[in-house]
């Protein structure tokens, strides 16, 4: 047969083809894939480590500025500036407004002409008034001559008392028409006046009310015309006007000291004093007002800001009031180690224990001397737990 004889060769297995891969490089891929994955996790730890570690919460406030005023203060209110003379100016004639002088924020002095109404027709008026008076003076001189003249002749025989009445009602009533024609002068020269807008006291514009060209009656009679001219107000009767709880006004006195801030202007202090108690009650808020005056205020304090009155407690000496202001951290802030006073401050997301000097202590805060400002943020309540350079998150 020719079995025998057959070439098997072709038949032989090649290990250099691109067959299946071998176990060789299976295994160094394997390796290679936990290599990557365990770098991967030692990346992902060192990151949880550095960017998602848990922060502690704290709570923060500042060190501020405080007065001798504040730590003698039995009651704190809140109120407004108001002036106790106000005036919203006014015509006492009605007519056009042609002149006026004046624009919020100007000056003005008791009588100075601030407006001007149109007033032609009332000088005309009071021309003929005048015309009129002076034909009645010139009818005067005669009738007085006549009833002079007749009494000579009725004492002569030579007039009839008659005649002598007629000439006396003549005389009288040209006199009465002089008085009458006096009165019609002096009404036409009070309505020119009232054409005339005047300031009533020395006082700033506050506000403008009309324009030139516009109508301006007593009592603004129609939606087109306009009462006030003006608003002005005396600058030197400005006064704190708060609400006082009715439970608190027992520690109110009339001169009781105060001090006095402005919302506008925090950092500056005014001295006062309680000028007035209203006596009465505002039942809807339980309030009752109390008006406090001010001893030092200059051109910043306006009409209408918003003030906060401290009334200082009676039992405090003016020399106290003088003294600078000192800076204070609440009590809750301190903390106390080795005979030593530590705080901590935040700084990058950080706390830093800190040392400070104290001085005095107040019923709720305390005074430090050295080892902070006014900027810096204090951790109230630490707790125990909380260590120096900690990571912290800050809480409103």
């Amino acid at each position: 047969m020719e079995i025998h004889n057959a070439d098997l060769s072709s038949l032989k297995i090649k290990r250099d083809s691109g067959g299946a891969p071998s176990n060789s490089g299976l295994g160094r891929k394997i390796l290679i894939g936990v290599s990557v994955a365990a770098v991967v996790l030692i990346i992902y730890a060192l990151l949880k480590n550095v960017l998602f570690s848990s922060s502690v919460e704290v709570k923060v406030t500042s060190a501020v500025l405080t007065s001798s005023a504040q730590n003698n203060a039995v009651l704190v209110a809140n109120g407004y500036i108001v002036a106790q003379r106000k005036a919203a100016v006014a015509s006492k004639g009605t007519g056009r407004l042609m002149y006026l002088g004046v624009v919020e924020g100007d000056k003005v002095f008791k009588d100075q002409v601030i407006a001007k109404l149109e007033d032609n027709d009332i000088k005309t008026q009071l021309d003929q008034a005048k015309a009129n008076l002076s034909l009645t003076q010139s009818e005067l001189k005669d009738a007085e001559n006549s009833f002079n003249r007749m009494r000579a002749l009725v004492q002569s025989k030579s007039a009839s008392q008659s005649d002598l009445d007629a000439a006396e009602f003549r005389y009288k009533r040209v006199v009465a028409n002089i008085e009458v024609a006096k009165a019609q002068v002096k009404a036409a020269e009070v309505a020119l006046e009232n054409m005339l807008i005047r300031a009533p006291f020395n006082g700033t514009v506050l506000t403008k009310n009309a324009d030139v060209g516009e109508i301006v009656a007593p009592f603004a009679a129609s939606a087109s015309s306009k009462a006030a001219v003006v608003t002005i107000a005396d600058m030197t009767s400005l006064q704190v006007e708060a609400d006082v709880s009715e439970s608190n006004i027992d520690r109110i006195s009339i001169q009781q000291e105060c001090e006095i801030s402005l919302d506008a202007y925090p950092d500056r202090k005014y001295q006062g004093y309680v000028d007035k108690i209203v006596p009465t009650a505002d039942r809807s808020k339980a309030t009752v007002l109390v008006k406090v005056g001010i001893k030092n205020y200059d051109a910043r304090v306006l009409p209408e800001m918003s003030a906060k009155v401290m009334f200082i407690s009676k039992d405090t000496k003016m020399s106290d009031l003088n003294e600078p202001p000192i800076l204070t951290i609440p009590n809750e802030c301190l903390i106390q180690k080795n005979n030593k006073v530590y705080v901590y401050i935040v700084k990058n997301e950080n706390v830093v224990l800190k040392e400070i000097q104290t001085g005095q202590r107040f019923s709720a805060y305390t005074e430090v001397k050295d080892g902070l400002t006014s900027a810096d943020k204090v951790v109230v309540s630490p707790s125990a737990q909380l260590k120096d350079n900690q990571k912290v998150k800050v809480t409103e």
